[in-house]
């Protein structure tokens, strides 16, 4: 596993940098104006999403403007859910540097989900209620797109030129034999709900607890080798734009990823998440919870002129997500590539924080105090567990770690979720 997740890790054909000035020597727009929309319908209220168009990288600096929007999917109640909606968000915020430019700021935006989701798990676990939720999270920087998600919800991007691609992964134990894998190497045990007699029935699921998916923020009852670490994927759009279905599973489960892009194409994103669920709905009734969030990314050359009567720049925005006979699907490759009108910048869904976080973090590592790299906290020496750099620090317990520092909590967790678990007791050198 960690070798295929270190043949996913190619650098990207081109750096974001480059992209961007490539674009603007071209004379295009490098912010483009967002339309978004929402639909849904309630069956256990478990679905809630999140619209932010307006968040700032620097305050009160509208040059750094940046938007998210997400989607949770709660199970077993709703708390998880709603943490998330209002805390995932602060947590992924607050493991950027400060300081720094835009480039280097998306260049640290995937690696800082990462942290956020860890981070958001670990706090809502505190309370000590058992529900769960998937998530998908989506920040949106001028026509750089980062997708980050744990769970089933999804997230497609369907362009001008033709391709529909899929964002995310689906972390369901009966689809994805790798995450099944995962789970078993780390102590949990998968299979499917035995009832009297020995019948065997419905997915495949991870026990203790008895959940379908592999990862999650929640779920402290079923073990922590259900992960909070998120497959993450960052594209840059050329100029001509594109559209984001995000959905829960109760759209995905009634329709394929062409057949949601198909049944709003050629609409405005606010009646294309209406037309999304309504198909939904058609296909296999309310059996879930359906929530939809549509995203159009809009050149500014697209938008309405003083040229334009209203009934020609609608017409002209049509043409952006018209309604095709054919379209071709991007695959999720193991490599950056360059699909039309897409660049692929950087994709990881490794569930190893060493893979993740990496080595070379910036850390404040010269003289105490020690922030930890997961939830951003100042930890005197001795305070907490340091990184195996030979620098005589008191040792810890559990396995010898090479990436940034850990405090004490966020290096159990971390160890938990890979399954090791240690019972030696500490010792200083």
């Amino acid at each position: 596993m960690a070798t295929a997740a270190k043949e996913r890790r190619l650098p990207p054909a081109l750096p974001l940098a480059t992209l961007i000035g490539r674009e603007l020597r071209a004379g295009g727009s490098e912010r483009p104006t967002l339309r978004y929309g929402h639909a849904g319908f309630a069956k256990r209220g478990e679905d809630y999403f999140l619209v932010k168009p307006d968040c700032l990288r620097v305050p009160d600096d509208p040059s750094s403007a940046f938007s998210v929007f997400a989607v949770f999917d709660g199970h077993n109640g709703v708390s998880a859910a709603v943490y998330s909606k209002e805390h995932l968000l602060e947590h992924v915020m607050s493991a950027l540097p400060p300081d720094i430019g835009r480039d280097d700021w998306l260049q640290a935006l995937p690696r800082a989900l990462v942290a956020g989701f860890v981070k958001a798990d670990i706090d809502f676990q505190r309370k000590g209620e058992v529900s769960g939720t998937t998530a998908t999270l989506v920040v949106i920087d001028g026509f750089t797109v980062t997708v980050a998600s744990v769970g089933d919800s999804r997230c497609i991007l369907d362009t001008q030129g033709g391709e529909l691609q899929l964002l995310t992964v689906d972390h369901r134990l009966e689809e994805n034999a790798e995450e099944r894998e995962r789970v078993t190497a780390s102590g949990g045990e998968v299979g499917r709900l035995n009832l009297f007699g020995g019948q065997e029935v419905g997915p495949l699921r991870c026990w203790p607890g008895g959940l379908c998916l592999s990862r999650s923020i929640g779920d402290m009852d079923v073990g922590e080798f259900i992960v909070p670490i998120p497959h993450v994927k960052q594209v840059k759009l050329s100029n001509v734009g594109g559209r984001l279905i995000i959905a829960s599973d109760g759209i995905w489960d009634a329709l394929s990823n062409e057949a949601a892009a198909q049944a709003c194409r050629g609409l405005p994103a606010e009646l294309a998440a209406k037309l999304v669920v309504k198909q939904a709905l058609k296909t296999s009734g309310l059996k879930d919870d359906t929530t939809c969030v549509v995203v159009d990314i809009i050149p500014s050359d697209h938008l309405t002129s003083p040229q334009l009567s209203p009934k020609k720049n609608q017409n002209k925005l049509k043409s952006l997500f018209r309604r095709r006979s054919h379209s071709s699907v991007g695959k999720l490759g193991g490599k950056s590539a360059s699909f039309g009108s897409v660049e692929e910048l950087f994709e990881e869904g490794s569930a190893m924080l060493e893979e993740r976080l990496g080595r070379n973090l910036s850390l404040k590592a010269a003289s105490p105090p020690f922030r930890c790299a997961i939830c951003q906290v100042d930890h005197e020496a001795f305070e907490g567990l340091m990184t195996d750099n030979g620098g005589g620090f008191c040792s810890s317990p559990y396995a010898p770690w090479g990436g940034p520092y850990l405090c004490l909590e966020c290096r159990k967790k971390k160890d938990a979720m890979e399954g090791k678990r240690s019972s030696q007791s500490t010792a200083c050198r």
